[in-house]
């Protein structure tokens, strides 16, 4: 569709003045309101006024300006309807064919300290979202734009072919949609009584960009993509670079995001290695080549087919101690040249990415169930050191301190119920994901012995309170010399006293960390 005629009213100026320009340049007549007219004229950009189209002032401190016949019937008239344009000529009104609106900063004004109910209900933009709505609807014959961003764009299409496609007109509207729902939803949480922050609102709204098609879902005959979350800067999975091997699954992603949060957790240099969402390796070192050593010590068996990453540079010695093993996804938030170079040639099925590691903070989880969406805020409580109890007759040692830290570390990112053993800088054994605990603490003891690793001087993290000591006698009877669990059982009394035969060392932290 040609451009003849632009409607130009911004709260946000940004660009405007070159935006004003280049729509001159092309011989586009502009017509403006307010100080957007003003702004426009003092860069040397011819203007034509809205009252000058409407025939009416704008009145009431600019509340009516753009809410007029002469102004919606250009915006709204379907040139493919020949009665529609029949009216335009009738009632001498110019069709406008460009729409660029941005609206009044109400989402920024009630986030603003101290302002007031008036001062809020002022920023609630009417004739923006209206002209805005009506370049959208009509979309099939006038194209609008809502923010600076998109300038860029739109001003190269139409120097190149002086009209504005169907794609990019339907492109605009969406995004103009999307643009006055998030207005909409801010001004009824503020009426609502609710700040903006409100992470539970009574009516959920939630907006995410389609960021990549999958392989597939949980089995290929699942279809599935990615998306990310709209409005807000990339994080996390949504912040990732693929850098190398086939595309992404579903399965993949739900691995990686598991391993991201994990290695999160950890300041010094780290390694992990998840297998279905579960970890199977983990260790910190001086460097993360000897992390990933470690690691892969840890189960080298259930390494094979996961998802592994390291929170430094991953250089090459991180490639020599992963030569020979398969792994799905490799992550870093950084790549030595000659590492990635190497992983390019000897991976070929290897998923490289690069990731930054920044811990976000008040985040809401969402997962779907049968009729129903479940939101939660993630699980971020880091250990407090001042709600750690010594509840048994032996206090740990420092060493068994440090291992009790790591461990309950670990715990907190391996599916319930968790049993997870330890030494202060390696997971030893791990039981995920049982029906009772007792069967957490036989597959944790089992799977050390199956890879060769001695269970004898290690610590034990449980993720909730031990309802039995059956589970505490297994780890105990495995060498296991200290244990640390939220405590809370009705039977924590008969649980200490089981430590207490076995000179274990036992500290409750007063939280636990289901994972489902």
């Amino acid at each position: 569709m040609k451009v003849a005629r632009a409607l130009v009213s911004v709260h946000d100026k940004t660009g405007l003045a070159d935006l004003g320009r280049a729509l001159a340049d092309l011989g586009i007549e502009i017509v403006s309101t307010g100080g957007t007219a003003r702004l426009l004229r003092e860069s040397g950009v011819a203007v034509r006024e809205v009252s000058d189209v409407t025939g009416f002032p704008e009145m009431m401190d600019g509340r009516v300006k753009t809410l007029h016949p002469k102004i919606h019937g250009g915006i709204l008239a379907r040139r493919d309807v020949p009665e529609h344009v029949a009216a335009l000529e009738q009632h001498g009104i110019p069709p406008i064919d460009l729409v660029v609106s941005s609206l009044y900063p109400f989402e920024a004004t009630v986030a603003r300290p101290g302002v007031t109910r008036a001062e809020a209900i002022e920023q609630i933009d009417v004739g923006g979202p209206t002209m805005i709505r009506a370049a959208a609807k009509n979309h099939t014959s006038v194209a609008v734009v809502t923010d600076p961003g998109q300038y860029a764009a739109v001003l190269d299409e139409l120097r190149a072919t002086g009209a504005l496609g169907d794609e990019t007109r339907a492109r605009l509207a969406l995004e103009a949609f999307r643009r006055t729902a998030e207005y909409d939803a801010a001004i009824a949480r503020y009426l609502d009584g609710r700040p903006a922050s409100d992470r539970f609102p009574a009516t959920l709204t939630i907006e995410a960009e389609h960021a990549m098609a999958l392989r597939y879902g949980e089995n290929p005959h699942q279809a599935a993509a990615f998306y990310r979350p709209a409005g807000v800067a990339p994080f996390g999975l949504g912040a990732m670079r693929q850098l190398h091997g086939p595309e992404l699954g579903y399965n993949n992603l739900l691995d990686f995001s598991e391993a991201l949060s994990l290695l999160l957790e950890f300041s010094e240099p780290a390694a992990v290695a998840i297998k279905h969402t579960n970890p199977c390796g983990v260790a910190v070192a001086s460097t993360v080549g000897a992390a990933m050593a470690r690691a892969k010590a840890s189960d080298p068996i259930s390494i094979y087919g996961g998802i592994v990453g390291v929170n430094r540079e991953l250089d090459m010695s991180v490639v020599a101690e992963l030569a020979g093993i398969f792994v799905e996804i490799l992550f870093a938030p950084a790549f030595a040249a000659d590492a990635l170079e190497q992983l390019r040639r000897t991976k070929q099925k290897c998923r490289v990415l690069e990731v930054p590691f920044a811990r976000p903070a008040g985040v809401v989880e969402y997962r779907s169930v049968l009729g129903g969406l479940l939101a939660q805020g993630a699980d971020l409580v880091d250990l407090d050191e001042a709600s750690l109890r010594t509840v048994s007759r032996r206090a740990p040692t420092a060493e068994e301190m440090a291992g009790l830290r790591f461990a309950w570390k670990i715990a907190k990112h391996t599916k319930s119920n968790a049993i997870v053993l330890a030494r202060p800088d390696q997971v030893v054994g791990v039981g995920a994901g049982q029906m009772n605990r007792l069967d957490s603490a036989r597959l944790a003891v089992m799977r050390a012995g199956e890879v060769g690793l001695a269970t004898r001087g290690t610590v034990c993290a449980s993720d909730a309170f031990f309802p039995f000591r059956d589970a505490l006698d297994v780890v105990a009877s495995a060498g296991a010399t200290a244990v640390i669990h939220p405590g809370g059982s009705l039977r924590d009394e008969e649980v200490i006293a089981a430590a207490d035969e076995h000179d274990m060392a036992m500290v409750t932290t007063g939280i636990r960390h289901f994972r489902h």
